[in-house]
């Protein structure tokens, strides 16, 4: 969960992850990009640099309501309760296995003891 990519284990809550890895869903490209919100002693909340960087689909593993409505007004798509590395989690996005988040399923606190779906 440092250095981001395709093989680095997902974190288990979105604005927590040290990066973000964004993989063009049609080329495969990969590019990995440092998470510079004010979780990590930057600016601008997480769900503004996905949008910043152009991205039109969040997969987690876990986000807050926050974040989640956030991302949803930008009109990015979140699907949470993906497990592993970032290849498993595209994976099983990809092929239907995620479900979209929703206030319902958003994690409701910052303890992480938890696997939020």
């Amino acid at each position: 969960m440092e250095k981001g990519g395709m093989d680095d284990e997902l974190s288990d809550h979105f604005g927590g992850s040290p990066t973000f890895t964004m993989i063009d869903s049609e080329t495969k490209d990969v590019k990995i990009f440092p998470n510079r919100s004010d979780h990590f002693g930057g600016t601008g909340k997480p769900p503004e640099q996905i949008e910043n960087l152009g991205a039109t689909v969040v997969i987690c593993r876990g986000i807050g309501p926050k974040a989640m409505i956030m991302l949803r007004d930008f009109e990015i798509d979140v699907y949470t309760g993906s497990t592993g590395n970032a290849r498993n989690a595209f994976d099983m996005w990809s092929s239907g296995k995620l479900e979209k988040a929703t206030i319902q399923n958003a994690c409701q606190g910052h303890s992480h003891d938890h696997h939020c779906h």
